[in-house]
């Protein structure tokens, strides 16, 4: 490839990330009201699975909702679970509450998180329901703003994770991956229509899911929000994200579990949405810095290179600034890094044909359409 072309390549891919960093600042934040009218009783439904770090404060937080109608609904899928204890002694602290523990798993599929969640589906006692992960930190007003993003064309209401409290370098560079990168560009989509969902923070109108298959459509694909996505978008829906995501406290992390998660991700990705994915291997500054550097090559080259970076993680810097987000001298360091690992992660991406989550191994292998509508059938199950 000629200078030219490098060069080109080098400012094309720049511009499109500026352009990104620029929806994303522009969407992030516009704060809506709820809709007019009565506040309708909500039923939030938790699946848990084993105990981490922040596990007592973002369970707990749930108790805490300034919402005046809701009841928590946990699953577990096995009663020796080592969170069993804990949910159960949070809901005897907070008895003014409406809250319940379900035990047992429904096998819908091959995702153990959605499998965990059919039974709380189904026993909900209110149409509108929020499926929100065991690490969301819930603010008092959660509920409020999920709904405050529910508009005559929503289908889903989502919130991406934005990573806080990191304990040391790899939380860090965690934080750049969830923050000023994919939760950047999962607004920048939004914002030009594409709005994907994101199963952290799902809120759910029960009339209209089950008017497309109910709960056990998002069955499927292997990753229930890449379901669900494709289900809205079906049904001529949009799906829409909160003014500012909510937080999920990250603590210490090792660079092996950084780099199963986030590949992990990437094959999912890959899987469900490969024309979306293959573009990705351009949205980190690596490859623009590269294409800087070829193009002219020596000091000139390195000069670009360093020109390159400061306009890729300048911007980021400022968004996370803007939003509260986690920011310490380490962020372009961290991004950098990030950077690097996108390469060999979206390479890997392609390869595999499975996946672990939680030590269960999900093959992530499209499935036979006969396939599918068998797994979607209801199955009896004792109460």
């Amino acid at each position: 490839m000629t200078g030219p072309l490098l060069a080109a390549l080098c400012l094309g891919l720049t511009l499109v990330n500026l352009a990104s960093l620029a929806l994303a600042a522009r969407r992030l934040g516009r704060r809506a009201e709820p809709p007019a009218g009565p506040l309708p009783p909500v039923t939030i439904v938790r699946p848990v699975c084993g105990l981490e770090s922040f596990s007592e404060e973002t369970l707990g937080s749930g108790f805490r909702l300034d919402y005046p109608d809701y009841e928590l609904v946990f699953c577990v899928a096995d009663s020796s679970d080592p969170v069993v204890p804990l949910v159960r002694r949070l809901m005897a602290a907070h008895p003014a509450v409406r809250s319940r523990l379900i035990v047992g798993e429904e096998r819908v599929g091959d995702n153990p998180k959605l499998n965990n969640c059919v039974r709380g589906w189904e026993a909900a006692a209110h149409d509108w329901i929020v499926l929100a992960d065991s690490n969301v930190l819930m603010p008092p007003e959660y509920v409020q703003r999920l709904r405050a993003a529910w508009t005559p064309a929503t289908g889903l209401v989502c919130s991406t994770p934005v990573g806080t409290r990191p304990a040391g370098f790899w939380a860090e560079v965690e934080c750049a991956f969830l923050n000023t990168l994919q939760a950047r560009w999962q607004y920048a989509g939004e914002s030009l229509g594409l709005g994907f969902a994101q199963g952290k923070s799902m809120l759910w109108h029960r009339p209209f899911l089950d008017g497309q298959g109910g709960i056990r459509a998002l069955a499927a694909e292997i990753a229930e929000d890449a379901a669900a996505t494709k289900l809205v978008r079906a049904a001529g829906r949009r799906v829409h994200l909160v003014a500012a995501p909510f937080p999920q406290p990250l603590g210490r992390r090792r660079a092996a579990e950084v780099w199963s998660r986030q590949l992990r991700w990437a094959r999912l990705r890959r899987v469900t949405f490969p024309l979306f994915f293959a573009p990705e291997i351009g949205i980190g500054a690596v490859p623009a810095m590269l294409a800087g550097y070829a193009a002219l090559g020596g000091g000139a080259g390195l000069l670009a290179a360093l020109a390159v970076a400061a306009a890729w993680y300048g911007p980021e810097w400022r968004l996370a600034g803007r939003m509260g987000w986690h920011r310490s001298w380490r962020l372009p360091l961290a991004c950098l890094v990030r950077d690097v690992v996108l390469l060999p992660i979206w390479a890997a991406a392609w390869i595999a044909r499975g996946i672990t989550w939680r030590g269960n191994a999900m093959d992530i292998r499209t499935k036979p359409a006969a396939g599918l509508r068998a797994r979607l059938r209801p199955q009896t199950t004792a109460a």
